[in-house]
């Protein structure tokens, strides 16, 4: 009889399940019926709304300006109207704190009236709320009895309709500040930061003559997941308190094999992604693409891309949906960086770009880039901004799961470099050279050799996926952003570093200009400045190779391998210019950050090791010695005797190990830097020791005895 019948009822239960029925009609169900169905957008604004009351709202949702208190009445009992008719009862103002969750405060519309109800949403209702800000994290901005914060309507961001089982809520998407006017979220640093690409763009755009509207961020991304049979993650605390496996042997097959890879999805996942994609286009949120990524249980969702603010909002409600949708199909969803050693983890790769509706994509380099001035400006001001802040740029991906990852051959390396490409490399050495360029590398046909299949159009380069951040086309993909990030802090800095480049780069062009009044000879020496003392960044090669490594410290490039070697990035010199000088974080605003992060990470490596402790302590230890004491009656003889001595010097150096772990982590420091330090350097290292004994007990332990679901039946148990 099995000491474990948890474990195998589960295994049980997931091999006898009947076949998932579809809770929908996909085959009939129309798509451009139900898109968009739950959002309160323009088309359903221009109908409901008086058209000088929707022509003000279009016009601030296009400049980012203020709407009136007049026409928010008008606006809020509209949307009250919408919101009813859709069987909502209560709104929420949403907002994004930095403890990287979505966070939000339900109220009725309903009010007491007379002998009945009565439906009440105020303009004042809809502009601005009061959570308790008490509790939130908050870096030291403001003493822990100061309580008040505020959320204020986006009002570039749509609001929209939350369905569950039981009932549906008005949602309000807000920032959320303190009574002082600091940011206390991830928006509003982020609306700042698009408000300053906008002014920046603006001034360059108007030393090109050129007439544009509002120049936005937009942003695609890439969501990386696991999905795991609920049966099995409630057996492993590890995965239902962390998020992560902190124990587990590699299975006899993993994916060297490379067939999940784009491989077919199986008929339960695909119900499970079709049912989440049907919710996201009730939402707007528009998903382009589904696949089978690396790691076996590994898959990936895609968006268009949209206003990086609004992409940032369907991102969390993206990740929400995966993990809600996941439940009804048996399923969970792990958006851990590294949720299982020896597999590859999970990104978020954001892909981002900047432009507006009066002068398109300004990182479209067209079909002859080296004749293309304005796309080699903008292309230039991204390299200045990458290598001056590269630093920074890591730090805004820090965090204890996606130190797990980076650097490893299935992500980025730490170290921040750029990737253009052949074609564009050969026109930005060009203009290094002598400031313009004469020509660009052509893509071409591709002969298949098959008479039935079609020509193919060649690019005129090949990609890189082992670069942070890559050129991709016609937007940069920062590959380095874990898949449980919010996107809002990577767009926060690469925003706010791209204004400031283009602002250096408009001073410089204009001081050329009073010089040398030929617009084609003055920019063609600012550009030829600049990526002289910045092409150090790019770099086109094989980024998981030991000669990059030597070759990016020759060149004077950050390695920070670790979040407390980043994070200090936040609060650096250069950082606190920067994001004063664009206007959108205050010195103040970035120290609470860093303290906040760096608290974060100690509370991430400390609350993972307590759990290693106690899961080795009473899951692990007593199975591996129930497992020796039933073997004592063959102890005399050799194999007997041989493995029970195994499984006992085992059990010794894991009963050890822990023992390591627990005076590892209770030394006791004052400075939140030094036990950030502290539990890299020395809690982490004794964590995996005590893993690695538990692993190789897992290896010669009876099957039967040992209590934790393993890697193989996580990763092929669907």
């Amino acid at each position: 009889m099995s000491t474990n019948p948890a474990r195998s009822n589960a295994i049980e239960a997931i091999a006898s399940q009947p076949r998932l029925q579809g809770s929908f009609d996909f085959r009939n169900e129309k798509i451009d019926l139900i898109y968009g169905q739950n959002v309160f957008s323009l088309d359903k604004m221009e109908k409901r709304l008086p058209k000088d009351v929707f022509k003000s709202l279009k016009a601030n949702i296009e400049s980012g300006a203020k709407l009136d208190a007049a026409a928010a009445d008008v606006v809020a009992a509209a949307i009250k109207d919408w919101a009813l008719e859709r069987g909502a009862t209560h709104y929420a103002h949403v907002f994004y704190p930095l403890t990287g969750f979505t966070a939000e405060k339900h109220d009725t519309f309903f009010e007491p009236s007379g002998n009945g109800t009565l439906a009440q949403f105020s303009g004042k209702a809809l502009i601005q709320a009061e959570p308790d800000a008490s509790s939130f994290p908050n870096g030291g901005l403001r003493s822990t009895f100061e309580a008040r914060g505020y959320t204020a309507w986006d009002v570039t961001s749509p609001a929209y309709i939350f369905d569950t089982e039981n009932g549906s809520t008005l949602c309000i998407p807000t920032a959320f500040v303190s009574w002082k006017g600091e940011a206390l979220d991830k928006k509003t640093p982020l609306l700042r930061s698009m408000s300053a690409v906008n002014k920046a763009a603006s001034r360059v755009l108007a030393l090109f003559g050129k007439k544009h509207g509002y120049i936005s961020a937009s942003c695609g991304p890439e969501q990386e997941y696991f999905l795991v049979d609920s049966r099995l993650y409630h057996l492993r605390p590890d995965l239902y308190t962390c998020g992560r496996s902190l124990f587990g042997a590699k299975p006899a097959k993993g994916q060297e094999f490379e067939d999940q890879y784009f491989g077919t999805i199986p008929d339960r996942v695909l119900a499970c992604m079709m049912e989440t994609e049907r919710e996201c286009f009730k939402l707007g949120i528009p998903i382009k693409t589904r696949h089978n990524e690396v790691a076996p249980a590994q898959y990936e969702v895609a968006p268009i891309y949209e206003s990086a603010n609004v992409a940032h909002d369907h991102q969390m409600l993206t990740m929400t949906l995966l993990r809600r949708v996941a439940t009804k199909h048996g399923f969970v969803c792990l958006l851990a960086e590294k949720p299982f050693a020896g597999v590859n983890g999970s990104g978020k790769h954001v892909n981002w770009s900047i432009g507006g509706a009066g002068v398109g994509n300004l990182l479209e380099p067209g079909h002859n880039p080296h004749e293309n001035a304005q796309f080699l400006t903008f292309c230039s001001a991204v390299i200045r901004a990458v290598d001056l802040h590269q630093g920074l740029l890591r730090a805004s991906v820090a965090s204890a799961g996606n130190d797990h990852r980076l650097g490893a051959n299935e992500a980025p390396p730490a170290i921040i470099s750029i990737y253009l490409g052949d074609m564009l490399n050969e026109v930005i050495e060009q203009v290094k050279k002598s400031g313009s360029a004469s020509s660009s590398r052509k893509g071409g046909h591709m002969t298949l050799g098959v008479d039935t299949l079609p020509v193919l159009p060649k690019d005129a380069g090949d990609r890189n996926r082992t670069s942070p951040f890559a050129f991709t086309g016609n937007k940069f993909e920062f590959r380095a952003v874990g898949s449980a990030f919010s996107v809002a802090g990577p767009l926060t800095v690469l925003n706010t570093i791209m204004a400031d480049s283009l602002d250096k780069l408009a001073d410089e062009l204009a001081a050329a200009l009073k010089k040398n009044s030929d617009f084609n000879s003055a920019l063609q020496g600012v550009l030829k400045d600049i990526l002289t003392k910045h092409g150090q960044i790019i770099f086109n090669g094989n980024g998981y190779s030991e000669e990059w490594h030597k070759e990016a410290a020759k060149r004077g490039l950050k390695n920070l391998r670790t979040t407390p070697d980043a994070l200090p990035e936040i609060v650096a010199k250069s950082t606190v210019e920067v994001f004063e000088r664009q206007g959108v974080l205050s010195k103040a605003e970035l120290e609470s950050r860093e303290e906040i992060y760096t608290h974060s990470y100690v509370l991430a490596i400390n609350t993972e090791s307590k759990l290693v402790s106690d899961i080795a302590k009473t899951l692990l230890l007593p199975a591996a010695l129930k497992y020796a004491a039933d073997l004592t009656p063959v102890e005399m003889t050799k194999s007997g005797g041989k493995l029970r001595k195994e499984v006992v010097g085992l059990a010794d150096q894991l009963s050890a190990a822990i023992e390591a772990l627990d005076d590892a982590r209770d030394v006791s420091k004052s400075d939140t830097h030094a036990q950030a330090k502290h539990t890299c350097d020395k809690v982490l290292p004794a964590m995996l020791k005590v893993r690695a004994a538990a692993d190789a007990l897992e290896e010669i332990v009876a099957d039967e005895y040992w209590p934790l679901p393993s890697y193989q039946e996580l990763l092929f148990l669907r």
